[in-house]
């Protein structure tokens, strides 16, 4: 029904600008999250059994292993919603220090043919300060949330430790986890920050910071890495050196990808910004398994990327991932995705 009904009419919405239904997704999300009780009948309905499905990974207890990407709601307006249609936990974000417009439209580009979704969004959100009041208001949401953090684009790359460390500090009493977001292609050097000397900086000062707020009362909360897929095999080794040696509590793998080998000849391949969907299937489940092999299974990772059927999180759950993230296949295929990867789990 979805594929056939709802997202040819989706499709057509903002004359085919993909952000435009992008947009009135989150909509009809946040109203479908007001009305009484729909959460948890939709649970029922498209979640997995907690009895036999439910997981603690990094001290955090996991209804479902099957989480909603950062990136879909990046300023938390739909949260009482996404359990009503399967997923077990929700990653928000990525936020900044202070609100950005992100980069001009258009920004967001659906290859169809590939299921794959090129965008160059750029960390567009209304900043943490304003993420920090909406997640007070909201209160127990009833499952974990992960909150990604990234560098406004008007820091400077030398002030971008206190960027992150700001976001940390305003959002740590809501978060259940903080992804630090040092792999998005589309802000002006923000990879060069998995280098090994400036991450283990970042992380330190991150580190210190939390450690401190946990002496003023609040719980420690587990910080991850989210890394890129273009990465090599010696700067993933040398990057998980410094995770271990950091305190790091596990491993998001992977993001977008600036490589255009999968979707090769297709019109909107040139266009700039990272490329999710099926194409980076292989790829992401290459990296879990060599992090899963690099530190025999004591670093958990989130395996994010190509998830567009049950069988690619099977094979992410495969490589050694302890959880899995779901955004473009949600696009392509529905809410009956996440139902399908829940009735199918482990």
């Amino acid at each position: 029904m979805y594929r056939r009904v709802v997202r040819p009419v989706l499709y057509r919405l903002g004359r085919g600008d993909a952000e435009v239904a992008h947009e009135q997704t989150l909509n009809g999300m946040r109203l479908l999250g007001r009305l009484p009780g729909a959460a948890a009948a939709g649970a029922r309905l498209f979640g997995a059994s907690a009895s036999t499905s439910a997981r603690t990974v990094f001290g955090i207890r996991f209804p479902s292993p099957v989480g909603l990407a950062a990136g879909m709601d990046k300023n938390g307006i739909a949260l009482r919603a996404w359990p009503a249609i399967g997923f077990g936990f929700v990653e928000v974000g990525t936020v900044t220090a202070h609100p950005q417009p992100g980069n001009p439209r258009p920004r967001l580009f659906r290859l169809i043919e590939h299921e794959a979704v090129i965008n160059r969004m750029g960390f567009n959100n209304l900043g943490s300060e304003a993420l920090a009041a909406r997640l007070a208001a909201y209160g127990d949401l009833g499952y974990p949330l992960g909150i990604s953090i990234g560098k406004s684009k008007v820091t400077p790359l030398e002030e971008a430790v206190e960027d992150y460390v700001t976001s940390l500090r305003r959002l740590y009493r809501y978060g259940d986890y903080f992804a630090v977001n040092v792999s998005s292609p589309n802000t002006p050097g923000l990879r060069s920050l998995q280098d090994a000397g400036h991450l283990r900086e970042l992380l330190t000062a991150l580190h210190t910071e939390a450690a401190s707020l946990t002496v003023a009362g609040l719980a420690p909360k587990p910080i991850l890495v989210k890394i890129a897929p273009d990465l090599t095999t010696s700067a993933i080794d040398e990057l998980l050196q410094v995770c271990t040696s950091t305190g790091v509590a596990g491993i998001i793998a992977t993001n977008t990808t600036i490589d255009r080998a999968g979707v090769s000849g297709h019109p909107l391949a040139s266009e700039t910004g990272g490329l999710s969907g099926r194409p980076l299937a292989e790829t992401a489940a290459k990296v879990v398994a060599h992090i899963h092999g690099e530190t025999g299974g004591a670093l958990p990772v989130i395996g994010v990327g190509g998830i567009v059927d049950p069988s690619d999180a099977a094979r992410l759950f495969d490589a050694g991932a302890s959880l899995v993230q779901v955004y473009t296949g949600l696009i392509y295929r529905g809410p009956g995705l996440i139902r399908q990867i829940n009735r199918r789990l482990p």
